[in-house]
């Protein structure tokens, strides 16, 4: 059974957090430690999804003056392909929509892009490499509805919509 917990930055203990990055960015990616923990983590709002008790996916919300940032999206491989991480992108999108965003924006990394595509984010600008990674920057309007779910789009996922 999955179960989702929400933690404040600097104000918790992020251990559990910090343990499926290190996997899924340092060991599986080759990120070092200082591409990874990038000195934000304390002014952001983080997710945590347990299955059955055990941590299996994160991301987190940086709020910026006109957008809010979602970042560090990972699911250890063991629970890939089970719609965890569309999961952790609708509550991610639904909390800043819940705190007055409406724009969320992602450097998604270009193997990851297909995934984003699906949930409305669509990319702006040109691509470029963060940690060693090429990425490219996206954007996402609105709430999430029910995005995601057999490819089709709620109507608050494009601009001016």
């Amino acid at each position: 059974m999955l179960e989702m917990k929400w933690f404040m930055g600097e104000r918790e203990d992020l251990s559990e957090i910090n343990a499926i990055r290190r996997e899924v960015f340092m060991d599986e990616q080759g990120l070092s430690a200082e591409e990874e923990f990038d000195g934000t983590d304390g002014s952001c709002a983080h997710l945590l999804v347990y299955d059955d008790g055990l941590p299996v996916a994160t991301g987190r919300i940086f709020i910026g003056e006109d957008y809010f940032k979602l970042g560090r999206i990972a699911t250890l491989m063991s629970h890939r392909g089970r719609g965890i991480a569309t999961a952790v992108m609708q509550t991610l999108v639904g909390a800043c929509v819940a705190m007055g965003g409406t724009r969320q924006i992602i450097h998604a990394q270009l193997t990851a892009r297909s995934f984003y595509e699906k949930l409305g984010f669509t990319a702006y600008g040109e691509e470029f490499v963060e940690a060693g990674l090429p990425h490219i920057a996206m954007e996402h309007f609105g709430g999430m509805g029910k995005c995601g779910s057999e490819g089709s789009h709620c109507g608050g996922c494009r601009k001016g919509e």
